[in-house]
C-alpha cells in the first residue's frame, strides 16, 4: 500500500511541476497549454469568418461554460485524478501480472522505437483512434455511460469548444480502454505523442465548429462538422436508436462498420438528447448528475 501512495503522491507532485513549466515557459513548440489556446483561437476565427449557422451568436450559448471545460478537463482534471490514476493503475495491473511471472512488456507486439518515426505514429494514431471510436459506442451503448456522457450531448449550440465538453468519468473509460493496445505496441517519446494529440485536438475542434465543411473525398477518412453534428442529433433515426458518427478523429470506422448517418444538410437540426429541457445548465450539477442517477 505504501507504494502505491509513494507513487500518488510523485504523480500530483510531478504533474503540478509540468503544469506550472507549461504555464510559464512558452519556448517550446509541443507545449499543452499554449497550444490549446492557439488552435482554439484558430478554429474559432475560422467560426466567425465561414459560420454555417449565420445567425448563430459569436459567444453562442454556453460558450463561457464549455470554455472552462476545456482548459478544466484538458489541465486540471489530469491534476486532481486522470495521472495519479493512471501511474497507480499501471503499477497495480503490473503487479498482478507478476504474480503469474508476467509483465506488461510481456504482451508487447513490437516496439515502434525500431519503427520509422512515420511508421510508428501512423500505427499508434491508427491503433488509438480505433480504441476510442469502440469506447465512444460504449457511451451510448449502456445507460451507465451515458449517464455521464450525457454532460458532452447537453451541448445546444454548436461550437469549437464543444469538444472538450465531457465528464470527468469519460477520459478514465477511455483511458483505461486504450491502455493495453498502446502497451501492446510499446512506448512513444512525449514529443512524438505530442504530433498526434494536436492532430486529434484540431480535428475535434473542427468537428464541433460552426462550420459547414466535409473535406470533400476525405469525407470518408477524416470526421468533419457536417458528418458530426448528426452525432449530437436529439432525434435518432429507429435503425440506430443508440447513436451515429461514433468517429472521433476517422470517420473511416463508421463507413466501415455501418454507422454513418448523414441523411441530409443538418445545418440547422436540434442538438441534444430525450428530456434534455431538465438536465442540469451549470458545471456542479452536471458534474453530479450522473452520481445521483
Amino acid at each position: 500500500m505504501e507504494k502505491y501512495i509513494d507513487i500518488i503522491k510523485n504523480a500530483y507532485s510531478g504533474y503540478w511541476n509540468y503544469l506550472k513549466n507549461e504555464i510559464i515557459t512558452i519556448n517550446h513548440w509541443d507545449n499543452y497549454f499554449y497550444g490549446l489556446i492557439a488552435i482554439s483561437l484558430i478554429v474559432w476565427s475560422l467560426e466567425i469568418i465561414f459560420p454555417w449557422r449565420k445567425n448563430q451568436s459569436i459567444f453562442r450559448k454556453d460558450f463561457w461554460l464549455d470554455t472552462f471545460y476545456m482548459f478544466f478537463n484538458f489541465f486540471i482534471l489530469n491534476l486532481i485524478v486522470l495521472i495519479a490514476l493512471t501511474d497507480t493503475t499501471a503499477a497495480f495491473f503490473n503487479d498482478i501480472l507478476g504474480v503469474v511471472g508476467l509483465s506488461i512488456s510481456s504482451f508487447q507486439l513490437f516496439d515502434v522505437d525500431n519503427l520509422p518515426l512515420w511508421l510508428g505514429l501512423f500505427i499508434f494514431f491508427i491503433v488509438s483512434d480505433f480504441s476510442q471510436w469502440n469506447t465512444h459506442r460504449l457511451l451510448h451503448r449502456f445507460t451507465f455511460l451515458w449517464n455521464f456522457h450525457k454532460v458532452h450531448h447537453s451541448v445546444k449550440e454548436m461550437g469549437f469548444a464543444a469538444h472538450l465538453r465531457y465528464h470527468w468519468m469519460e477520459p478514465i473509460a477511455y483511458k483505461s480502454i486504450l491502455y493495453i493496445p498502446i502497451a501492446i505496441i510499446g512506448g512513444f517519446d512525449a514529443q512524438h505523442v505530442a504530433i498526434v494529440h494536436f492532430i486529434a485536438i484540431t480535428v475535434g475542434h473542427l468537428n464541433h465548429a460552426n462550420l459547414g465543411w466535409d473535406y470533400g473525398v476525405l469525407k470518408y477518412v477524416f470526421n468533419n462538422p457536417k458528418m458530426h453534428i448528426w452525432h449530437h442529433a436529439k432525434e435518432l433515426p429507429e435503425h440506430a436508436r443508440f447513436g451515429v458518427n461514433y468517429g472521433l478523429t476517422l470517420s473511416i470506422w463508421d463507413y466501415l462498420f455501418k454507422t454513418s448517418y448523414i441523411p441530409h444538410n443538418g445545418r440547422d437540426i436540434e442538438l441534444g438528447f430525450d428530456g434534455d429541457e431538465k438536465f442540469p445548465k451549470d458545471f456542479i450539477s452536471q458534474e453530479l448528475y450522473p452520481l445521483k442517477k
